[in-house]
């Protein structure tokens, strides 16, 4: 097959395009800055000749949207908007103009749509949306917006022909450098890994290999549109996630932080608390439904095998 990803340089970009590969598929990359073979570029926003890369190919993964490793600043916060929205539109259009649509378009959407929760866990048919939780900050509810803004753009895109499938996707769990577990695995080596403001808040999660896995699953499944949660069916508080972690590195010790320190941490590294103490109670309703089958459904063993692999630099 031939499979276009707009926005597939980040990192679950990298480990993707490099599994379809491998699997023998012709995977093209849009981006603003192409350096590689297979990548072409594009500005995100704007139709352009990149829209013959879409016309006559069989799947659409869009992953494009700013990073959310950064401070939430008003201006980051629209950037992260503008960004997704911006993308979402553009890649409908050009679905839309195509003499020979895709059959499917994946558009990455995130599990930070669901509430602020302990009580129980968010399906796609019974999890609550966010956005009106009490005692949050303000700008947790602006991630919502943004989260409800990317996935409206793709549903009400006007494409007849092209099957459409939004992917809820929780924290990716790869051992490529500069992703979310190799900053929690940083924390850990480092002796910082324990409890942030208690660490009751849970962390839905899913392991890289698993989520190409669902990739592949939802390409294959023509019966299936709309919202699916991309996480494993088995989230966990904060404090026993990274209890997990250490027990894989062999770091018997995991300070914990309050929330000021928490603060002052993600001040320092550029980052939000949001992405910590945001309870992500997430699980995969719709997959388990469907008869997915994960390989990595549990947190210690997947948090083991990815630990093998930083070891062994072993990315595949």
């Amino acid at each position: 097959m031939k499979i276009v990803i707009p926005g597939g340089t980040g990192q679950v970009g990298t480990f993707l395009k490099r599994a379809l590969s491998a699997a023998g598929h012709d995977v093209v990359v849009l981006t603003r800055r192409p350096a590689r073979q297979g990548e072409v570029h594009w500005d995100g926003a704007t139709p352009g000749p990149w829209a013959q890369e879409i016309d006559g190919s069989d799947v659409v993964v869009n992953l494009a949207g700013r990073s959310v490793s950064c401070r939430y600043t008003p201006a980051n916060l629209r950037d992260m908007m503008d960004s997704r929205v911006d993308s979402a539109r553009v890649v409908g259009e050009a679905i839309a103009k195509a003499a020979r649509p895709p059959r499917v378009w994946l558009q990455m959407s995130t599990a930070t749509i669901y509430a602020h929760r302990f009580d129980a866990p968010n399906d796609e048919a019974t999890g609550v949306i966010g956005g009106a939780e009490p005692g949050t900050p303000g700008y947790w509810a602006y991630s919502v917006d943004i989260a409800k803004a990317w996935e409206r753009e793709q549903e009400t895109a006007g494409t007849p022909a092209t099957r459409k499938v939004a992917l809820r996707a929780a924290m990716v769990m790869s051992p490529d450098r500069g992703g979310v577990f190799d900053v929690l695995l940083r924390m850990a080596r480092l002796g910082l890994g324990g409890p942030v403001a208690g660490g009751a808040q849970y962390v839905s999660w899913i392991h890289d290999r698993d989520f190409v896995r669902a990739v592949e699953f939802l390409v294959a499944r023509d019966d299936i549109t709309g919202p699916v949660n991309i996480a494993a069916p088995t989230p966990l508080p904060q404090r026993a996630f990274m209890r997990a972690l250490r027990t894989a590195w062999g770091m018997p010790v995991g300070l914990p932080a309050t929330r000021w320190m928490a603060e002052a941490g993600a001040f320092v590294l550029r980052s939000d608390t949001e992405l910590l103490l945001k309870s992500r109670r997430v699980v995969p309703g719709r997959l388990l439904e469907a008869g997915f089958a994960f390989d990595h459904p549990g947190w210690p063993e997947a948090a083991d095998d990815l630990v093998r692999r930083v070891r062994g630099r072993d990315l595949r």
